[in-house]
């Protein structure tokens, strides 16, 4: 794309993860640090937004020297500073966004804002290089579900999302319920491995008019019925069944919807990206599904599917070779739509 290597700083403080990256090229990651707060939030069973800022106004500092260190480069060699803006939690946002305008204004560095769901569809492209759009993409995290066409860099075609709770909320709420506490999504990964997922039938919602979007707040609902009942009848419940089956139930619908999109617009290129794309049952539901769709499944290793900053330079780099740039009123924007700038 270019002559000469392209460096950049990348910052990620959208949540409770604190991270910086070093990306050469958008897809050869040179450091990629992550400082996570999941230890401080777990005993208040969700992340605290006041404490997750204050951790990482400790923290952001800290991770960037330590970036460029374990890249074995100084500041004055990056090209730009590319920094989550949003979507996520405004305090934290603020912090990454403030730690890189602070940057860019002393050093000269460009300042490239960069959307938080972008950064998550391309981190396939850090180990994925021979993946390059157009191809669907399914993100799924604890505040999103997406499904969308990657049209090109940084164009994108939006064909479904969630109506109510993201497929990681469910995952955290019904976690909760059954009593495996925070954070929900591995937990749930973990205890179904020992239970039955055709044990108990918990239903697939579709949404009337909108086939690819998603809504999973009746089948957490539906969970929570069935865990009261038992209790009422003072049956025992099998928390295995209980967290593999409802498990099941969220893997059919997000297969369901992405195949058939898939189909539809005759793509023969799928990935997924987010937290719960690390779900070891998902990927392997997706595995099955493309391998008998004929088509090329993508998806990053687990430490790029929760948030982190290596994926925040792999997206940052294509806004930059395109041209774009950011001015020192850059502002967080908690409920950034994909698609917006």
């Amino acid at each position: 794309m270019m002559e000469k290597d392209i460096c950049i700083l990348a910052i990620e403080s959208s949540c409770d993860e604190t991270a910086a990256a070093v990306v050469k090229n958008g897809r050869e990651v040179l450091s990629n640090i992550i400082y996570s707060q999941i230890a401080l939030h777990t005993e208040y069973g969700g992340v605290v937004p006041e404490i997750a800022s204050r951790k990482h106004i400790e923290k952001i500092n800290q991770v960037i020297e330590q970036a460029l260190s374990e890249a074995h480069m100084k500041l004055e060699e990056m090209d730009a500073i590319a920094v989550t803006y949003g979507p996520g939690l405004v305090g934290a946002l603020l912090v990454g966004v403030s730690a890189a305008k602070a940057i860019s204004f002393a050093s000269g560095i460009p300042l490239v804002g960069v959307h938080h769901i972008e950064g998550h569809i391309s981190a396939n492209y850090i180990e994925n290089k021979d993946l390059e759009p157009p191809f669907i993409c399914l993100v799924v995290s604890g505040g999103h579900s997406h499904l969308v066409v990657v049209k090109d860099y940084g164009e994108y075609e939006i064909l479904g999302r969630t109506r109510d709770d993201a497929a990681g909320e469910a995952f955290d709420k019904v976690a909760r319920a059954i009593g495996l506490g925070y954070p929900g999504g591995p937990k749930i990964d973990k205890i179904s491995k020992e239970g039955n997922p055709d044990a108990i039938h918990f239903p697939r919602a579709k949404v009337a008019e909108a086939e690819y979007d998603f809504s999973f707040s009746g089948l957490k609902s539906a969970v929570l019925n069935y865990l009261n009942s038992c209790q009422m009848k003072g049956e025992e419940v099998n928390r295995a069944d209980v967290a593999a089956s409802f498990q099941k139930a969220v893997i059919d619908v997000l297969v369901e919807h992405s195949m058939g999109a898939v189909k539809r617009y005759s793509y023969n290129k799928f990935a997924i990206a987010g937290g719960v794309a690390s779900n070891s049952s998902l990927r392997v539901a997706f595995e099955e599904a493309c391998a008998k769709n004929k088509i090329q499944f993508y998806h990053p290793s687990p430490i790029f599917c929760t948030d982190n900053a290596a994926m925040i330079g792999a997206a940052g780099y294509y806004e930059f070779v395109k041209g774009v740039r950011s001015s020192y009123d850059l502002n967080a924007v908690p409920n950034l739509k994909l698609g917006e700038r």
